[in-house]
């Protein structure tokens, strides 16, 4: 069976796989992991982007050693980062981290230029600290010399396609993330990039997913030995290419694609850009075959990876699996955070910070390691019910249930403590969603697979879907009415 390739970058890892389509049955074979830590030096936080270039020619030389020819590969990968390129065709610095403290403050004071309304109005985008608008606006306060000398503008995906075939675009969903692009008038708001002091010539063409965007360039055949595969853009914002995989059976669907971000909401036509939608902070962003996805980012599992890596630090080493077991164990219902609070963004000690909410809002903080991933799981389902309510009243749909995707679903607590807190089923799988709609819209280039609708069928038929039913109602509708109330 001729085999195609996947490259799917997280914020924490990356892995390179290969899928096969074989009777309507979708085969996944990973054949290369690694890890994708961020850098400091000094007093900044940046990716080491030709480290995961490297990974991809890894990736390329494993298939060659299994006696593999994908047919054409594909990246996806977070959202709202970016390199910038000389008139050289060189990358002009290391991209940076969307963590980094470089944007602090300039989010308030864009919007205070610019206005809520005119940069939501144009963009229809949530407002979050780290969004593209403000990084590149933090670059021109600061007199960054890289803005002086670039010529052309890359998101993470594109600025990896451009190392592996010398072609330059920028891909749809992924411009979408920017805050920089106006689904209105179907493409870069040249009104917003000359606001924030840059040339709209330094944003180029915009290509949708599925379209072939170049070959692998000779000098890196010659290198690798290997044959000139064929690149295609995908929808190379992960979010994009999990919704594009959720083994949805019907049109109006809510999904949650979970990892260290979770991101909820539904697929809709057209964007909506109402005042409504402005004041609850929902996004618009770009999915497949002329889809917009109307979904809130939540701040995920993030609270409890580095709330494990403080605890590694102190020689408290536990798993994911092991925490979760001493979760369980743990009293329920304890105490809450809301888990989009500001002081929860910035890598530290998050156990401490935990503390520091609870006391603020008259609550008794957990004092065992049980309690606080209790309560971050427990924080984040509820959470959950709270924007999956929001999308309903934004959207007019009502749904009967919650897709869960990604390998957040590996969590079965938080899977079963979403259920209970939506008081409707959890249909959670597949975990590898950013990969298989990565695959699927490659399929789809190459007329394997007619339409998202099929691939999202066959995907169903390949992958199991675990269905978690609501239990213990009551109790988390009590529990719900006080996270409201903390989280005001």
């Amino acid at each position: 069976m001729p085999s195609i390739l996947a490259y799917d970058f997280g914020a924490s890892s990356g892995r390179a796989l290969l899928g096969r389509l074989n009777d309507r049955k979708i085969e996944v074979e990973e054949i290369h992991r690694f890890g994708n830590d961020p850098v400091a030096v000094g007093d900044r936080l940046q990716w080491d982007i030709l480290r995961l270039f490297h990974e991809i020619k890894q990736g390329l030389l494993k298939a060659k050693i299994a006696g593999e020819t994908p047919t054409s590969l594909a990246i996806d990968s977070w959202a709202v980062d970016f390199g910038l390129i000389g008139g050289n065709g060189e990358l002009l610095g290391n991209p940076y981290h969307y963590r980094d403290h470089h944007t602090d403050g300039v989010m308030e004071r864009t919007m205070e230029r610019l206005t809520a309304g005119k940069i939501f109005g144009r963009s229809g985008i949530q407002f979050l600290p780290f969004n593209t608008i403000y990084q590149l606006a933090a670059l021109k306060e600061a007199g960054s010399p890289l803005l002086e000398q670039a010529k052309h503008f890359l998101m993470i995906p594109d600025l990896l396609r451009y190392f592996l075939t010398g072609e330059m675009h920028n891909e749809f969903s992924n411009a979408t993330t920017t805050q920089l692009y106006n689904p209105l008038q179907g493409g870069w708001d040249a009104e917003l990039i000359r606001d924030i002091g840059l040339p709209p010539s330094l944003f180029g063409s915009i290509v949708q997913p599925g379209t072939q965007v170049g070959r692998l360039r000779a000098s890196l055949t010659e290198e690798l030995g290997i044959g000139s595969i064929p690149v295609y853009a995908v929808a190379e914002h992960d979010t994009g290419s999990a919704v594009a995989a959720v083994p949805a059976l019907e049109r109006d669907f809510a999904y949650l694609s979970c990892g260290t971000w979770s991101l909820m909401g539904t697929e809709v036509d057209q964007p909506v850009m109402t005042e409504l939608a402005q004041s609850l902070n929902f996004t618009n962003e770009g999915g497949v075959y002329g889809t917009y996805r109307l979904l809130k980012n939540i701040m995920g599992l993030w609270i409890l990876q580095e709330s494990r890596r403080t605890w590694e630090r102190a020689g408290l080493a536990y798993s994911f699996p092991e925490l979760v077991a001493l979760a369980e164990q743990a009293p329920a219902f304890q105490s809450f955070v809301d888990p989009d609070h500001p002081m929860f963004l910035r890598a530290g000690d998050m156990p401490s910070r935990i503390a520091q909410y609870c006391e603020r809002t008259g609550q008794r903080a957990p004092v065992t390691l049980g309690g606080f991933v209790r309560c971050i799981l427990e924080s984040l389902a509820l959470k959950y019910r709270y924007v999956l309510e929001l999308t309903e009243r934004l959207s007019g749909k009502s749904f009967s249930g919650l897709h869960m995707v990604g390998g957040g679903i590996q969590n079965v607590l938080l899977c079963q403590w979403t259920a209970n807190a939506i008081g409707k089923p959890v249909w959670a799988g597949p975990v590898e969603g950013s990969a298989l709609g990565n695959l699927a819209v490659q399929w789809i280039a190459q007329v394997e697979l007619s339409d998202i609708w099929e691939a999202r069928r066959v995907i169903r038929e390949s992958f199991p879907v675990h269905v978690y039913e609501s239990q213990d109602g009551s109790q988390w509708e009590e529990a719900y009415g006080r996270f409201l109330a903390v989280m005001k």
